[in-house]
């Protein structure tokens, strides 16, 4: 019964809002909610519930609190900024209104060592999915690979120390009852002091039989040491994302990853006793060829080959290797959010190459629905116009789109027609560097110069260094706070 649109709820309550990295291209969804939070909400969340408790106690108008609210960084309010659009559909201008701030600036917690961590949250009495304690190691990421947009909004680099982790953990265990528990981060291997708090929670976990995993692996880090302690009797099997078949499109990426790495921590986790490993690649990456797709195949063909002519192969125990891919889907606040995403019929034959590339049955290749690749691809680059469609596809029945069962793109695209809206126009186009995008009025810490130059850098192959090899001057370092700061 609560009006979908904010301008439809004029009273102060009940009041809508939404924060997190949805929020990075918040511009499909901005006229039904009233306010939405940009960056990490420890903080800057009890600011707005206090400000909204005054509002309440002293009878104020939304209208006032809503320009009250957009005066604290962090928070943005849609209904403060009017769009203009040019003739060929490209946005003008977005005007702000009422002393809004230009700029809407993320926030950010500085100290994670001394924010609040949730320690015993509630434990459902259901199964679920994710049944176990996580513990946050640091925010951010150092290896700028030019498609993953979390790498880039949560500059700059963060760290708790081992100490805190090792307290979390064991707080979070006590309080939950849980057996399990996962220490988590964009690139958890990427953690510095990963061996001290991986052996100060084991020396408290093991006697208790509480186990500990580690994802997020990279291939160029792997430590064969920790994960045998981590991983005690359960070799089922190892993650690894090399994102592309060959290096020249891996440097396109930023993936600073080689082949030789791959092949090195694979052959150390056959030696270890492990059987599977499970590789993780995208489809549709700029400047990607055939060639790039048979060399994905061919990747999984030589690690099977690997296996079978190490020394000391385990008899009767077959190797398995696991191929996922999915479809780029450009974002924006990353380098290739000026890049033309390929259409739905591209990537299903670009899908079906690759399959038949495959003549090894001990490889299994599998992908990302084609359909959903197109919508999400819609979306994430969407501006205000899209809530028109939102909005019509939600009364013809589009919900819970993400589950195979309920999505329909026959609806979509329906509702897409009947709007009068292009949906290709956000997806297979590509963007000049000097337009105006619809997330402009948003500053994730990363400029957008520092974008295009890494653009231009990925269609001439040239790699950039991480984060604590040499400062790119992404413009994060800003904040006063993580890596950037490091002693060196």
């Amino acid at each position: 019964g609560i009006p979908l649109r904010s301008a439809d709820r004029p009273d102060l309550v009940p009041l809508v809002f939404a924060g997190g990295t949805s929020c990075c291209n918040p511009e499909p969804m901005a006229p039904f909610l009233d306010l939405m939070v940009l960056g990490e909400g420890e903080e800057v969340d009890i600011e707005v519930l206090r400000l909204f408790q005054k509002a309440r106690d002293e009878g104020w108008e939304k209208r006032r609190f809503l320009v009250e609210a957009a005066k604290i960084q962090g928070v943005y309010v849609p209904s403060l900024y009017a769009p203009e659009w040019n003739a060929d559909g490209t946005l003008s201008a977005l005007t702000p209104l009422e002393g809004a701030p230009e700029v809407v600036t993320k926030r950010i917690i500085s100290n994670l060592d001394k924010s609040y961590y949730p320690t015993a949250p509630i434990v459902p009495s259901t199964e679920i999915v994710h049944d176990r304690v996580n513990v946050e190691l640091f925010r951010g990421c150092v290896r700028g690979c030019r498609f993953c947009q979390a790498g880039y909004v949560y500059r700059p680099i963060r760290a708790r120390s081992a100490e805190r982790v090792i307290e979390i953990g064991k707080e979070s265990l006590k309080n939950t009852g849980c057996q399990e528990a996962t220490l988590l981060s964009l690139s958890s291997s990427d953690y510095k002091h990963l061996t001290e708090a991986c052996d100060g929670l084991l020396d408290w976990c093991e006697p208790q039989n509480i186990s500990l995993s580690l994802p997020s692996l990279r291939a160029d880090n792997f430590s064969m040491a920790l994960m045998e302690r981590l991983q005690k009797g359960r070799k089922t099997g190892l993650t690894f994302a090399p994102e592309a078949g060959t290096q020249r499109l891996r440097d396109v990426i930023n993936k600073n990853v080689t082949e030789g790495e791959i092949f090195r921590t694979c052959l150390t986790a056959f030696e270890g006793g492990y059987t599977a490993v499970k590789l993780y690649f995208m489809l549709g990456l700029p400047t990607e060829t055939d060639a790039d797709l048979e060399g994905i195949a061919e990747l999984g063909q030589k690690i099977v080959d690997l296996y079978y002519h190490q020394e000391n192969k385990p008899k009767g125990k077959p190797v398995s290797v696991s191929i996922s891919v999915s479809t780029l889907v450009p974002k924006p606040f990353t380098p290739f959010q000026f890049e033309p995403q390929i259409s739905k019929e591209e990537t299903e034959r670009r899908q079906y190459y690759l399959r038949n590339c495959n003549k090894n049955r001990k490889v299994n290749i599998s992908w990302h629905d084609s359909a959903t690749s197109y919508m999400e691809g819609v979306l994430a680059r969407g501006d205000r116009r899209l809530s028109r469609v939102i909005e019509a596809a939600f009364k013809k029945g589009c919900k819970f789109d993400s589950w195979t069962e309920y999505f329909s793109l026959e609806k979509w695209l329906e509702t897409f027609k009947e709007c009068g809206i292009d949906p290709d126009f956000y997806t297979s186009r590509r963007r000049a560097y000097d337009e105006i995008m619809p997330w402009e009025h948003l500053d994730y810490g990363v400029s957008k110069s520092f974008l295009i130059s890494e653009n231009k850098a990925s269609h001439a192959g040239v790699t950039t260094p991480n984060c604590r090899e040499k400062c790119s001057a992404c413009g994060a370092a800003r904040y006063g706070e993580g890596v950037c700061f490091e002693k060196r």
